[in-house]
């Protein structure tokens, strides 16, 4: 009996414990997890404390609590809120790499507008046992199953892990450049001149910043191309898996 009640919820996820009822009208569980996503945004998540976001709420810290019983669950629950951001396209889409590049591209542009996603998918407890998180999963596997892939679950991972590992790398990027003030072209064009002399000793590095001192392409057209190219090997790759219907 004493180790239940020191430990009444054993599986350490947000969406494992009873919603508690809210102990003031204007502080609900949703009003919480909105502006800790409005501050994750602007400052990332080492800025996050349960004290500045009760602070910004014009709540105590015990208050908060009351909803939220930890960091954790609260990026738990953040993850889950933008994640109702991502669009998939039905599954009864007439062309499957059409859907999943739609779906693709939508996650990256979530991504890319929360910064902080990423990096704390695989961090944040149990986040997959989310609703958006689980309705997104199972939509993008109808796309999967409607083309015929014999395990839409699997086949789903390479794609979603390409999406990930990329978004992670470009919203570092950004971040690192909007810290400097800068726009993209310019942050580039200082950085330039460093970069050119440190791969001079390399034949392929130094070859793709000598075309990067002269080549006017915009960089979000570049990093966007980067991305597709990517995506497409891919999705040849998984293409090869679906059964022959000649």
């Amino acid at each position: 009996m004493a180790a239940a009640t020191k430990n009444p919820n054993p599986v350490p996820s947000v969406w494992a414990r009873q919603k508690r009822e809210p102990d003031q009208p204007a502080l609900s569980r949703d009003a919480i997890v909105r502006e800790a996503v409005v501050m994750l945004d602007a400052d990332g998540v080492e800025a996050l404390s349960m004290r500045k976001l009760g602070a910004r709420l014009n709540a105590g810290a015990t208050s908060l609590y009351r909803h939220v019983a930890t960091k954790d669950e609260l990026m738990e629950l953040a993850v889950d809120q933008v994640a109702a951001e991502i669009h998939v396209p039905p599954a009864d889409a007439p062309d499957w790499r059409a859907a999943v590049t739609e779906a693709a591209c939508s996650f990256r542009a979530v991504a890319l507008r929360h910064p902080w996603l990423s990096s704390v998918l695989g961090q944040a407890g149990l986040a997959y046992l989310g609703p958006n998180l689980m309705s997104f999963i199972q939509r993008l596997a109808a796309l999967f199953t409607a083309a015929g892939f014999a395990e839409p679950a699997r086949a789903l991972e390479p794609p979603l892990n390409y999406v990930i590992g990329v978004s992670t790398t470009e919203a570092a990027w950004l971040t690192t450049v909007a810290r400097s003030g800068e726009t993209e072209a310019g942050f580039i064009t200082r950085l330039m001149p460093a970069a050119q002399q440190a791969a001079a000793s390399y034949d392929l590095p130094a070859e793709e910043y000598a075309a990067g001192a002269t080549d006017p392409t915009d960089p979000v057209a570049l990093r966007d191309a980067k991305f597709m190219y990517g995506l497409e090997v891919v999705l040849d790759g998984l293409a090869l898996r679906l059964p022959d219907k000649s």
